[in-house]
């Protein structure tokens, strides 16, 4: 079996609901030593860390919080990311050849409870990912989704 990473506008589009995102920040710099660890990169590793929420409906559908690894996606820095996520551009310019999946479900704190519309402390269906071409890491992206998502994968 296979695993596509899909494109967040097509998934919304394709349940027939109206798609659209907002770019929260985008900062580069070295990652905390915890996206270090993940990614077993050095500390000095120049990273982008990019915050977005994608919308379904005008409703926020999902926070994605994401770091870059700039010198395996060097032209990340040209595109325009207050216009395509970093999601979408990732799967049409960055080929992968290996990824981890962890899929969760976690509290909501403050922060993405105000992003997402919900309270503090709401249930959320979380995915972490890693993606690589070969050995070298191409992006970590922590995804947190508002209450009532529902992930169906089909075989």
């Amino acid at each position: 079996a296979t695993l596509d990473i899909s494109i967040t506008r097509h998934d919304v589009e394709a349940r027939g609901e109206r798609y659209g995102y907002s770019l929260l920040d985008r900062e580069e710099g070295p990652p905390p030593p915890d996206i270090r660890a993940r990614l077993d990169l050095p500390a000095d590793t120049r990273m982008l860390h990019v915050r977005a929420v994608h919308l379904a409906n005008g409703r926020p559908h999902m926070f994605e919080d994401r770091w870059l690894h700039l010198a395996a996606t060097p032209d990340i820095l040209k595109a325009d990311l207050a216009k395509i996520s970093a999601n979408e551009w990732l799967v049409v310019n960055a080929p992968f050849t290996r990824g981890d999946f962890t899929f969760t479900a976690s509290n909501a704190g403050d922060e993405e409870a105000r992003i997402l519309g919900t309270s503090p402390g709401q249930a959320l269906f979380i995915i972490e990912r890693t993606t690589f071409d070969g050995p070298c890491p191409i992006t970590f992206v922590r995804l947190a989704f508002a209450p009532g998502y529902r992930m169906h994968t089909s075989l």
